[in-house]
């Protein structure tokens, strides 16, 4: 049996170009999939190594357009991809946007929790670091966007959250 739409058999796995199961459904701007043959959001490429300021700009970028998802995807290479050094900073961004994800969909308990857990990893980074600005970015106004967010989306406040109007600026105030 086949699936109309898009030709695939019903429960085959969809794979990438090396064999791997991956989902090739099309995905909104908040990574929530959609039916086969659906317009999507163009997916970011996976395993992309950056610079970390490319990495900063192109998540930047994608949280300006409303898709904390993809962001997370960027913010995601970064930590596999950069130095060890590097990698809980990069895995607390990747939390953040995350957080904003799940908050845009309406998910308040999971939104709150990954905004909270990425705002500690990243003071955490730097607290242990030293690092003040990493890639001439702003950790104290992320994690205190962060925390503010969870606050709202928790008590009601912050209403439907619309993730382009609630993005974080990355490198502070523009």
């Amino acid at each position: 049996m086949s699936d109309t739409s898009s030709g695939r058999q019903a429960g085959a796995r969809d794979r990438d170009s090396e064999g791997r199961a991956r989902n090739a459904r099309p995905r909104d701007g908040l990574g929530r999939p959609l039916p086969y043959g659906a317009d999507g959001v163009p997916r970011q490429p996976e395993g992309v190594a950056r610079t970390p300021e490319e990495s900063v700009a192109e998540a930047q970028a994608l949280l300006d357009e409303g898709k904390p998802f993809h962001a997370h995807e960027v913010f995601e290479d970064a930590w596999k991809s950069g130095p060890a050094e590097e990698r809980a900073l990069w895995r607390g961004l990747a939390q953040l946007a995350v957080g904003l994800t799940h908050a845009a969909r309406g998910n308040v308990t999971g939104g709150a929790r990954l905004l909270r857990r990425g705002a500690a990893a990243v003071e955490e980074w730097v607290r242990d670091t030293g690092v003040r600005a990493p890639h001439g970015m702003d950790p104290a106004g992320l994690t205190t966007w962060a925390r503010e967010l969870a606050d709202a989306v928790e008590n009601g406040s912050a209403g439907t959250v619309d993730a382009a109007q609630r993005a974080p600026r990355l490198r502070g105030a523009a």
